[in-house]
């Protein structure tokens, strides 16, 4: 039997990926009776074909409201009004503070010499980040994760049994209480006193007379601290994964430095932080000979798709100078990820810091790492490494 969620597998998925794909790009998963799409064309098919395929796949019904679980027309309508505040002037208009933030996150373990990179730096940057654009306190950044952990585990109630559904269910719940309660509280003090943050905006954007409501405002601030923070979480995680593993293209880096956007999209495509994401057909669908059912679930594999061999010449070497790369760790079409620049530039503006503090990053133990609570994302819960500090290493 395929196991796709032992930890052994969910830390390098990629040569059963190669295996399933050449023989059976679809494939219905018995555990679960999710049917698997593993080539490219054909996930990139289940991932634009909205007529045939919906978005609305929710194991919890609080996060029906969120924007990538939504069709047609409400998608667009939803779109459209958090667009208005998330516009490329804002995302740009980050970069000073995102490299501020990082700075501060590598002078605090510069003088050690080692960190744990997902607790220490790849963790809260990006969750201080989407907390200083909502306008809540960073300091509640730890609440944040605790609440994003109880929305990732969500991934474990889809196909799953009544027990493990309805642990998983209790433990989003108790969570869910607590994040309604505190934005709740932030709501009203933004409608008494309205601030220049990305929450204000929300709260006033409008289409066409239209507004989001309260329960669309709080699927949106959920979204944000879980999409928002995770992406860019795991992208920093693998990157460094890659470098350590590929030392030459590190070189190359090193050498080449405006090899980093495309060494980011190749990071992109080689350990993509998203595995998979979630459909449900709205009829019956033939794909791949097959015949799926109408209302089975459907997973386009991206870490799979990402390494079709169909799509990409060399799909097991990383190349950071790899031209063209189009993967689809964002997704494609209208669902294509909203926050997807702001997850390039703080990728960007974090690992020019740490490789600029940073000089021979290595893994402190030979121990596998541990894989993140989600298991549909790819990348460490914990990866303690040991470098050189730049200042000690120019000196030596």
């Amino acid at each position: 039997m395929l196991d796709f969620l032992s930890d052994e597998t969910r830390r390098n998925p990629f040569p059963l990926y190669d295996q399933i794909r050449s023989q059976w790009p679809l494939l219905r998963n018995p555990q679960s009776d999710a049917w698997m799409v593993f080539d490219y064309a054909g996930a990139k098919r289940v991932l634009t074909d909205h007529e045939a395929f919906s978005s609305s796949v929710t194991p919890a019904p609080v996060i029906s409201k969120w924007l990538i679980f939504s069709d047609q027309p409400r998608h667009s309508k939803l779109r459209g009004l958090i667009s208005r505040a998330f516009t490329p002037a804002v995302v740009a208009g980050l970069e000073p503070r995102i490299r501020e933030i990082s700075r501060q996150l590598m002078d605090a373990v510069l003088e050690r010499g080692e960190m744990d990179l997902a607790a220490d730096f790849s963790v809260p940057l990006p969750m201080m980040v989407i907390a200083e654009m909502l306008g809540v306190a960073t300091s509640d950044w730890p609440r944040f994760r605790g609440w994003g952990d109880a929305v990732l585990k969500l991934s474990y109630a889809a196909g799953a049994s009544p027990e493990v559904l309805q642990s998983v269910a209790g433990e989003y719940a108790a969570a869910m209480t607590d994040m309604r309660a505190y934005f709740t509280q932030v709501l009203e003090n933004r409608r008494r006193a309205p601030a220049d943050d990305l929450l204000t905006k929300l709260a006033d954007a409008e289409v066409d007379g239209d507004r989001l409501s309260d329960d669309e405002l709080l699927g949106f601030f959920q979204l944000l601290l879980v999409a928002g923070t995770e992406t860019t979480t795991n992208l920093l995680n693998n990157a460094i994964l890659c470098f350590i593993e590929y030392p030459e293209e590190l070189d190359t880096l090193r050498k080449a430095p405006g090899l980093l956007v495309s060494a980011i999209e190749e990071v992109l495509r080689f350990r993509s932080p998203v595995q998979w994401m979630f459909r449900v057909t709205r009829r019956e669908v033939e794909l791949h000979g097959q015949r799926i059912p109408a209302g089975k679930l459907v997973l386009p594999v991206i870490g799979s798709a990402n390494r079709d061999p169909q799509q990409f010449p060399e799909p097991r070497r990383f190349h950071i100078a790899r031209e063209p790369n189009p993967h689809i760790a964002f997704g494609h079409g209208i669902h294509f990820c909203l926050g997807a620049p702001l997850s390039r530039l703080e990728a960007r503006v974090a690992l020019t810091q740490l490789l600029a503090c940073a000089t021979n990053v290595r893994l402190q133990s030979a121990e596998p790492w541990e894989p993140r609570k989600a298991l549909h994302v790819h990348g460490p819960a914990r990866l303690p490494v040991c470098f050189d500090p730049a200042e000690r290493a120019a000196t030596a």
